[in-house]
């Protein structure tokens, strides 16, 4: 076996790119690329794609442009990408496009680009039959006065038949891997790491993988598959319907990637039908999964199916699921020692407030998450929560807590209290208080609380500083109530059977099975087969009774609720 790169590919196994005298493939160094690191290879680049991408339209036959080990230095400006020229490096770890704008502080110096914006890209204008990879793309030397989307390290928009595979991206400013309307397209063993660099939380840009949807219709081929990102700035992958009355497009896939450390792990904010499978998404900053109207036109997914995954100590919640009409299926997954929710079903402000129907959370586990398993905080149709085991959650316990003085020291990622004897676990997820600032607590013992980064890539989790030894810190109170199962909303028509909601710790932490609050209702629900019993308090707890419906075959539950309004 050869010596292995980055991405983990090795010299021994990779395919040949380049055969001798084979008239379609152009070795850069022919052709006046450099590679030394020193040159601005940028030039003679476009000025090969330029004339590979003319002999293409002439007789359409594919050409590819092989890139030697090497650093291949690309300043001041991104290369205009033609259909037809592929891109073929000799690994992520030996050949490296090094992007920088030195000369021009305003330019965003993409590698490869070709947009609407700037080149009229649309279904008759398009890329088509390209491949990049086996190559590296640094984007640490581009250096912006504020956040461009256009600073990507590929951004094509239009693409039929193309492939990208094995590329190692990083430092971007804007989004990593940025290309919109794929059809017929593959993505594949990308690793992306700590791109959208200058994305401060207003954009929604500034993602490991980020692929607007929709130009090509109601379906788009997309397969994306083992892929890693981490540590980018909003989403490691997500998809985004681009214009408003657009129909969210079928046909996209998500296979066996890893998102961690990023804002979002993979989100859907405007397809249809979108399938992740055996994916994990972990460490994340709000959501591991999130569906919602945070995209551009304020379009929320529908219809997806989401099964197989590991979703896991993110800091606010496993699932995030919002501003859908719905469907939507939650199926088979291990969602567990999040900070907030496993599942919290809400709907944002200024998206559809519409109610979700049709949303299936089937045989998943609920575990160790800090307050609820299932939270639905806005309304819902016909629901279906079936065969799931929800356990043990409910984590956040401790009471509130205060101190300061020579017991307490801080560190870029911690505080430590030796006068404290917190419950393990029992502040997981809270906001706190320290020295001024508010951070958020990932995890603790008995006398150290473990913090978020303040944001993706973060080596800190304080705003301004790390507090002084002896900083005066405030912990608020756990919410009374944290049952495996609440309905704080109305819920309409809910199916629910053949859960085990229970708690089988020594201190337990999980109140109840199955709660109702002042502000939900179950109307008309069929409620059977399901183990309540077992919990820190009751089976239930009903500040709202439920309606209607049929309730039977409840352990723990001793009477029929919905007969008795």
């Amino acid at each position: 076996m050869g010596p292995v790169s980055r991405t983990g590919t090795t010299r021994a196994t990779r395919p040949a790119v380049a055969t001798a005298g084979d008239p379609y493939v152009n070795n850069a160094r022919v052709h006046g690329l450099a590679g030394d690191g020193a040159t601005n290879d940028q030039p003679a680049l476009q000025r090969l794609v330029d004339q590979l991408g003319a002999a293409y339209a002439a007789d359409s036959q594919p050409r590819t442009i092989y890139c030697p080990s090497g650093v291949y230095s690309i300043r001041d400006r991104g290369t205009v990408w033609r259909s037809g020229v592929s891109l073929i490096g000799a690994g992520a770890a030996a050949t490296r496009f090094a992007l920088a704008n030195p000369g021009d502080r305003t330019s965003p110096t993409p590698l490869a680009y070709f947009t609407v914006q700037k080149h009229g890209a649309s279904r008759d204008n398009h890329i088509a039959d390209c491949t990049f990879a086996h190559f590296e793309i640094d984007g640490s030397g581009v250096r912006l006065r504020e956040y461009d989307v256009l600073a990507k390290g590929l951004g094509i928009q239009y693409v039929l038949r193309g492939r990208f595979h094995d590329l190692y991206i990083h430092d971007i400013p804007a989004t990593g891997f940025g290309c919109d309307f794929l059809q017929d397209t593959f993505v594949d063993n990308l690793l992306i790491e700590h791109c959208g660099r200058l994305e401060n939380g207003q954009w929604m840009g500034g993602a490991g993988i980020g692929i607007g949807v929709g130009g090509w219709g109601p379906v788009e081929r997309c397969t994306v598959a083992s892929c890693t990102t981490i540590r980018n700035g909003t989403n490691g992958i997500f998809f985004e319907l681009q214009g408003r009355d657009w129909i969210p497009p079928r046909g996209i896939g998500v296979i066996g990637c890893h998102s961690e450390g990023n804002r979002f792990g993979i989100s859907d904010w405007g397809t249809d039908g979108l399938v992740v499978s055996g994916c994990t998404m972990i460490g994340n900053h709000q959501a591991g999964y999130d569906v919602s109207s945070l995209g551009t036109t304020g379009v929320a997914g529908r219809g997806g199916i989401v099964t197989g995954c590991v979703i896991e100590d993110n800091v606010w919640d496993g699932f995030a699921i919002g501003n859908t009409p719905g469907p939507y299926t939650i199926e088979g997954n291990r969602v567990s020692r999040n900070g907030r929710y496993g599942y919290w079903q809400h709907n944002l402000a200024g998206g559809p407030q519409v109610p979700a129907a049709d949303m299936i959370i089937q045989d998943n586990q609920f575990w160790d998450n800090a307050l609820e398993g299932i939270l639905a905080d806005s309304s819902l149709s016909d629901p279906s929560i079936v065969g799931n085991l929800i356990r043990n959650n409910g984590r956040r316990v401790a009471p509130a807590s205060s101190g300061g003085g020579n017991t307490v020291s801080c560190t870029e990622r911690s505080l430590t209290d030796t006068a404290a004897n917190w419950t393990p676990d029992g502040h997981r997820g809270k906001w706190i208080t320290a020295d001024g600032q508010k951070v958020i607590v990932m995890g603790n013992s008995a006398m150290k609380l473990v913090l978020a980064p303040r944001r993706p890539g973060a080596l800190t989790a304080w705003p301004d500083r790390t507090p002084p030894p002896g900083a005066r810190y405030e912990i608020s109170a756990s919410p009374a109530t944290r049952a495996g199962i609440t309905l704080a909303a109305a819920t309409y028509r809910p199916t629910i059977h053949n859960n085990r909601v229970w708690d089988s710790q020594l201190n337990q932490t999980q109140t109840h099975g199955l709660q109702i609050t002042d502000t939900g209702t179950c109307e008309s629900g069929w409620v059977h087969d399901n183990r309540w019993e077992g919990n820190a308090v009751a089976a239930t707890h009903f500040e709202s009774a439920p309606s209607g419906g049929c309730w039977y075959h409840n352990l723990g539950l001793h009477e029929c609720p919905g007969r008795h309004p």
